[in-house]
């Protein structure tokens, strides 16, 4: 299993939900009001008057064989919205209770 953790802005909660939906993850963590910048380009997102957009972010834990599909999703969603900004970051999970 692996854990995904997605970064995104608000302004994509909804496709980010259905993008969930639709590969049958249902399980996973949000966390609203993220505030962040990225490492690449874009603009801080801090939920200040100088830079007023807020990110979420949701943690999942995957079986291996959803976690490609699940990353060309996201890679899709940020191409389209590059301005707006999404990113996914995958790590191994070892053990759970």
């Amino acid at each position: 299993m692996k854990a995904i953790f997605i970064v995104y802005n608000q302004a994509l909660t909804e496709k980010v939900e259905f993008m969930l939906d639709r590969l049958e993850i249902r399980g996973y963590t949000k966390w609203e009001d993220v505030h962040g910048r990225g490492t690449e380009k874009g603009d801080p997102h801090l939920g200040t008057h100088t830079w007023p957009e807020i990110n979420s972010a949701t943690l999942s834990i995957v079986e291996d064989n959803k976690v490609d599909i699940l990353l060309e999703k996201v890679q899709k969603l940020d191409s389209i919205n590059e301005d707006i900004g999404i990113r996914a970051f995958v790590w191994e999970v070892t053990r759970s209770v």
